[in-house]
């Protein structure tokens, strides 16, 4: 299992860099080339949406992302450091943290990003802790031939 890991200041610029540092681990773990473009943009949207929370709060620790290649998935964690009053999947300062339909459509910009993140990935879970919150994004890959 390869794992890269990206951690970058809460600034709207360094989002581009995240989108094509994912695509380019996301092309090399064998994804699909035709899903290429969904990676890009769901990546931006789950950065842009860590770094505006990181801001608004006024959070200076480093927003991070993980890029894990397992044997037949490619998987994007984007986490940022917005604590939550309580345990798992309670809300705090972001709301409640779930993808259902209802929450996407009353958190106003945050639910906006949930809503294009789960439209453009199959498989996605939202989750918040008393450190922060993860937003974990999964594609099917196929093995890659490497030519000699």
């Amino acid at each position: 299992m390869a794992t890269v890991e990206l951690r970058f200041s809460a600034q709207p610029e360094h989002v581009r860099t995240a989108r094509l540092v994912a695509a380019a681990v996301a092309r090399r773990a064998g994804v699909d080339e035709a899903v290429l473009d969904e990676v890009r943009l769901a990546v931006g949207e789950a950065c842009s949406r860590a770094v505006g929370l990181h801001r608004s709060y006024g959070i200076t620790a480093p927003v991070r992302v993980v890029l894990s290649e397992e044997e037949k998935t490619f998987s994007i964690e984007v986490v940022d450091e917005i604590p939550t009053a309580g345990a798992e999947g309670s809300e705090g300062a972001h709301g409640a943290r779930g993808v259902a339909d209802e929450d996407m459509d009353s958190e106003g910009e945050d639910g906006m990003g949930l809503a294009v993140i789960s439209g453009l990935v199959d498989d996605v879970e939202v989750s918040s802790t008393e450190e922060g919150g993860v937003i974990r994004m999964s594609w099917p890959t196929t093995p890659v031939t490497v030519l000699p």
